[in-house]
């Protein structure tokens, strides 16, 4: 496993980061989610992403009770606050009240004293953006979180934010997009915004919701166990916007590449978001062992700049730059 730095912090993470999205509490039994977590541990990840919103909770308690024993100073666990976790009016968003109770109650179910990388899982319109700052500023500043970072921010919205986060001392150092060779809408603006202020992208889905592993076929009924099967976690919801025929076919030309590559296809995947110097972290789920080390194994891997050409020009006509 290959480490870097996240942006301009002195914060290090594994290339490769472990997410429980729609997997841990949900979509696989407790059994297999801690199975899933020792082999990404045994593959040398180090970096955990979860949030307070997933599978109610349970996704941030499997997670915990699956890291016990494990030495807390070799770890990264990352976590997010905004989504609703009760019917509360204040159990969501971004206010004070919420980001103060949410902590607390993700160190509880984390298991531990401290989150290293505490992320505002959207950005919210109702509350004043300083008084976010200033609650995470003062989440920091109790060694309750490390750092902070935001999720699915506009560049705008990330200035704005580093600007106050520099005025009351705290270090915002990472945004959490969505990144693959199909979605690519972070290139124009964000990804310029956030070299400039040096916050460093953990970015979530390199394999498309599993798309760009190649296993959905074009006219095909969608494999049984797969995330366009799950109509109850929501995962199905998340990928539909890939199942389209153009997008599955284009997928398929790549298989050559990968096996010119030497890699599977989902190796190619996030070797190809790892390729660029502004991600210091891919996030991948799993809902086997089996996929946690085969995707993990693409750290270190640096792919040959004609091949990425050739893979840019098959995707093009399907790739999302603007959302």
């Amino acid at each position: 496993m290959k480490f870097r730095r996240l942006g301009r912090s002195g914060l290090v993470v594994s290339e490769i980061a472990y997410g429980n999205f729609l997997t841990h509490g949900s979509q696989v039994d407790e059994e297999t989610a801690l199975a899933c977590v020792r082999a990404a541990l045994d593959a040398g990840i180090t970096t955990f992403d979860t949030a307070d919103a997933y599978a109610g909770g349970r996704a941030e308690m499997l997670l915990g009770r699956a890291l016990v024993g494990e030495r807390r100073e070799g770890l990264e666990i990352l976590t997010k606050v905004y989504f609703p976790t009760g019917r509360g009016a204040n159990d969501r968003g971004l206010s004070r009240k919420h980001i103060i109770t949410s902590i607390e109650r993700s160190l509880r179910r984390l298991r531990t004293d401290h989150i290293d990388l505490y992320q505002a899982h959207r950005f919210d319109h109702r509350t004043p953006l300083r008084e976010t700052m200033k609650a995470f500023a003062d989440v920091v500043q109790s060694g309750k979180a490390l750092y902070i970072g935001v999720s699915e921010w506009t560049a705008e919205q990330i200035r704005s934010a580093h600007a106050y986060a520099r005025e009351l001392g705290v270090p915002l150092v990472a945004n959490q997009p969505e990144y693959s060779a199909l979605w690519r809408v972070i290139e124009a603006d964000i990804l310029p915004a956030c070299r400039e202020l040096g916050v460093g992208q953990v970015v979530w889905s390199p394999i498309a919701q599993g798309v760009l592993t190649g296993k959905y076929a074009s006219g095909g009924a969608v494999p049984h166990g797969s995330r366009a099967s799950d109509h109850n976690g929501g995962g199905a919801l998340n990928i539909q916007g890939y199942l389209r025929d153009d997008v599955l076919e284009r997928v398929q030309l790549l298989r050559p590449l990968a096996r010119e590559a030497g890699l599977t296809m989902a190796q190619l995947a996030v070797a190809w978001v790892l390729r660029n110097r502004d991600v210091a972290a891919a996030i991948v789920g799993a809902s086997r062992p089996d996929q946690l080390t085969e995707n993990a194994a693409a750290s270190g891997i640096t792919l040959d700049p004609a091949l990425v050409a050739r893979m840019d020009a098959v995707l093009a006509p399907v790739a999302t730059l603007h959302p």
